[in-house]
This record gives structure tokens, sequence and C-alpha cells, in this order.
């Protein structure tokens, strides 16, 4: 279905460790820094062009919470670390944990560089930081092999309705697709 390469297979692998101990992660309280749980992120070329040189020094100040919260991960607008559902890393399919990480990690680096993430002038698929942030995971979702069906299904979420699915996919440059089954026409 997509490229595997010998980091991708251990970061995959570091995933599924994670999936097997996440009972003993601690919870509702910020646990770690990032490179504890996801060690070979700071080899990703996704991520170094991310953060460039300065990347392992970065993700290893980057704040992990595991958290009982419901949905997937997000970045706490307080000081932009990254706040992970436990269910979703213990039940969550690996390669869409895998580019939520690349997602969120955009996310760090445009909280560091000032930027609103949360701008309420605009709906989510709109705000300039999603779209930017999404673009980039798409491009990652691309360079590993996956389907523009399966990036489409990634992104389709609970709080994407239809219209705005559509809108979203246009901005991150798919245009040939298909709406999720889960999704109306």
């Amino acid at each position: 279905m997509f490229h595997v390469d010998s980091l991708m297979t251990k970061i995959l692998q570091r995933l599924s460790e994670l999936f097997t101990a996440v009972d003993e992660i601690t919870v509702d309280g910020i646990s770690d820094r990032f490179l504890a749980y996801f060690t070979g992120f700071d080899e990703i070329e996704a991520v170094k062009k991310i953060f460039g040189e300065k990347t392992t020094e970065i993700l290893r100040n980057i704040n992990v919470e595991f958290s009982f919260i419901n949905g997937y991960m997000h970045i706490d607008s307080t000081d932009g670390h990254i706040v992970i559902s436990k269910n979703y890393i213990k039940n969550g399919n690996k390669i869409d944990i895998y580019l939520d990480l690349i997602h969120e990690l955009f996310h760090v680096k445009q909280f560091m560089n000032g930027q609103e993430l949360f701008d309420k002038n605009y709906k989510y698929v709109d705000r300039p930081t999603e779209i930017e942030a999404y673009r980039y995971t798409v491009q990652e979702a691309k360079r590993i092999g996956l389907t523009e069906k399966y990036i489409c299904q990634y992104l389709k979420t609970e709080w994407i309705n239809d219209t705005d699915l559509k809108r979203l996919l246009k901005a991150v440059n798919i245009h040939n697709y298909d709406l999720p089954s889960n999704a109306s026409v």
C-alpha cells in the first residue's frame, strides 16, 4: 500500500511498542519529552525539514502529555506541548498516528514562530495554520506512497463535514478524489 523504508519500519515498530506499553504511560499531566516516546523521529526527513538543524534539540524539549481526552492529539495553546489521547495511541491506526504527529509537529513550529493556531476568525479547515500543516502532512503521506483515497479518509474526521472536507482537499492540492464511504455527496 505504501513505501516503507528502514527508518519508517523502525518508527512503525516504535509506535507498535507504544500501543502495548500505553497502560504504563502516565496520563493527565506532562509526562516526558517527545523523543522519550517517539524515538527516531529526529531522523525523519519530513521532521528535519520542519525544524532544520536544531531538530534533535527541539524534539528533546517538546513536552508530551498523554490524556484520557477523547479524540486524537492537539497542541496545547498555553505552552505548545503536544496532548495525545491515550486511547488513540492504544487503538489508533499507526499510519494515521504517524501523520498526526507530523501534523502536530508542524503546529509546534508554527507556535514557536508566534503564529495563532486557534484563530476564531476562520473555520477550522480555513485557518491558514491548519491548511499549511495539512499541506505538509499530505506531502508526507504522498511521499510514503499513500493513495489519495487513503488521504481523503485520513482527513475526514467527525468535526469536518462534507462541504468543509471538499474545501480542505482542494486547499491541500488533492483534486482527483472520492469522498470517503462514510461521507455523503
